[in-house]
């Protein structure tokens, strides 16, 4: 019984018990990086149609410690200053190349006015007007479409889009929008 319990403890600080698939890359749950709860959930009709993705507008994060810190600021700000229910994405990415839980699977995010009952919003820590995001964060997020497709998250039919292209903004930065154009759900007109 000893020995069990050590197995169960060790299991559930690794998160042995996740299912994902071998596609997804790593992902780092809300409590793991000491996100906040909600004050409130709303869901969306899984699988989603579309992507949005925008950047945080921050400094960039390489660690785990880094990104977690970052991302309590953030999800501070959204939640007290914003009054938002949640941080406003359904997840990030950080310089890291690690996908950190937002919102969540299948739960509506503000982070796209229009959009948000109908998409994912998944945001790139940092800023990208001028700078092109790494290789290892473009690679966690194609993973992570794929894995959001192998899970039934998300439709094999969704479109990428970035949020200048539906509301009036900057994000997801110039140079991070110039490689969304590279990926095969691209959405030119959404």
């Amino acid at each position: 019984m000893k020995s069990f319990s050590l197995f169960l403890l060790v299991a559930l600080a690794t998160n042995a018990f996740c299912s994902y698939p071998n596609v997804c890359p790593k992902i780092l749950k809300k409590n793991l990086w000491a996100g906040k709860s909600p004050v409130n959930i709303d869901y969306v009709i899984i699988p989603v149609e579309y992507v949005v993705i925008h950047h945080t507008v921050t400094s960039t994060c390489t660690s785990e410690v880094s990104c977690s810190n970052l991302l309590c600021n953030i999800q501070n700000y959204h939640m007290d200053e914003l009054k938002f229910n949640d941080i406003g994405y359904n997840f990030m990415i950080g310089g890291d190349g690690v996908v950190y839980e937002g919102a969540g699977w299948h739960k509506v995010g503000a982070h796209t006015y229009g959009y948000n009952s109908r998409s994912m919003g998944i945001a790139f820590v940092g800023n990208y007007v001028d700078k092109t995001p790494s290789e290892k964060m473009l690679k966690a997020l194609k993973d992570f479409l794929a894995c959001s497709v192998e899970l039934g998250e998300l439709s094999n039919r969704y479109k990428l889009i970035g949020g200048r292209q539906v509301i009036s903004t900057e994000s997801p930065g110039l140079k991070l929008y110039q490689e969304l154009q590279k990926f095969p759900h691209f959405q030119r007109n959404p």
